[in-house]
């Protein structure tokens, strides 16, 4: 098949590999969100993952900011794809470019639809603490990942952090992309079920913010959710420091919510406490806890 791919982060990198190597199908032109400003000074111009992988592979590149006007349109037709898989590309589609493959749009969503239908299923899948998530290879259609699903494999998500996860969503929806690319006939589009319709609205840079009042259970989720980015955190002599994984202990320490129970910066939640094991201060790498507390004790009794 000639395929338009179309994605921007790490996870849709993973699966445009996959349909790189993957027999029988030429990518004839990837699409992907325009460089942003970045760096460690916050001024260059970053490619995304997507576009550093195609660009390495010699592929054509396209980075429009928008793709409803006549002339992006018309280019993307032009190009005579057979089919155009998505993977987090980060824009929306217009019915146009929808219809423009002859067997139009197929997009790896991370969720088992239509649960967590948007933009931030795997992070949505921890916090609420779901026993288990998936990838969806999905027909796309004008509404928000509404469209009918043609293949989905399921995942355990026990106590993976959202990085981990999502590492191993795109593993298996590069799979089950191939497996549908292979065989279109013998995968039709179902109709998502209409019951169990949840959104996963993306994450806020505020939700990191830990708040202890919440159990145990729900603030070590919050860490892992948001492990990598932007980074579970709390506010500890003045300086920020992201939690980035944490054991749940069962002690309890009624109404001494956000408060360090021990020299080992055990800390009191609204049900149990947790304990941080590995952590990030403020323009530092990532390190144990016990390797920071040497450096930067917290007594016991400090309140965070």
């Amino acid at each position: 098949m000639r395929i338009i791919f179309m994605g921007t982060p790490a996870f849709a990198r993973d699966v445009l590999d996959a349909v790189l190597a993957a027999p029988g199908h030429q990518v004839v032109a990837v699409y992907t969100q325009p460089a942003r400003p970045g760096g460690r000074r916050g001024r260059e111009l970053v490619k995304s993952p997507v576009q550093l992988r195609a660009e390495e592979a010699g592929l054509p590149v396209y980075d429009p900011v928008s793709l409803k006007g006549a002339e992006a349109q018309a280019t993307f037709a032009a190009l005579d794809a057979d089919v155009a898989v998505v993977a987090a590309y980060g824009l929306l589609l217009p019915q146009a470019i929808l219809d423009a493959p002859k067997h139009g749009c197929l997009n790896v969503h991370g969720s088992l639809l239509p649960r967590w239908r948007g933009a931030a299923p795997v992070q949505r899948a921890i916090l609420a603490g779901d026993a288990e998530t998936g990838v969806g290879i999905m027909q796309m259609e004008a509404g928000l990942d509404t469209g009918p699903v043609r293949l989905e494999g399921r995942v355990a998500i026990e106590r993976q952090t959202a990085c981990e996860l999502t590492d191993a969503l795109a593993a298996l929806g590069g799979r089950l992309m191939i497996e549908v690319l292979d065989d279109l006939a013998g995968h039709p589009p179902v109709p998502q079920p209409e019951d169990g319709i949840t959104y996963a609205r993306k994450i806020d840079k505020a939700e990191a913010r830990i708040d202890f009042t919440k159990s145990a259970v729900e603030v070590e989720r919050l860490i892992r959710a948001m492990n990598p980015a932007p980074g579970a955190w709390v506010e500890i002599a003045g300086e920020r420091v992201k939690l980035l994984a944490a054991e749940v202990l069962p002690f309890s320490f009624p109404g001494g919510e956000g408060t360090t129970v021990d020299a080992a910066l055990t800390i009191a939640c609204g049900d149990g406490a947790i304990r941080p094991t590995l952590v990030q201060r403020a323009g530092r790498g990532v390190t144990s806890a016990e390797e920071m507390l040497r450096g930067f004790p917290v007594r016991s009794g400090t309140q965070l």
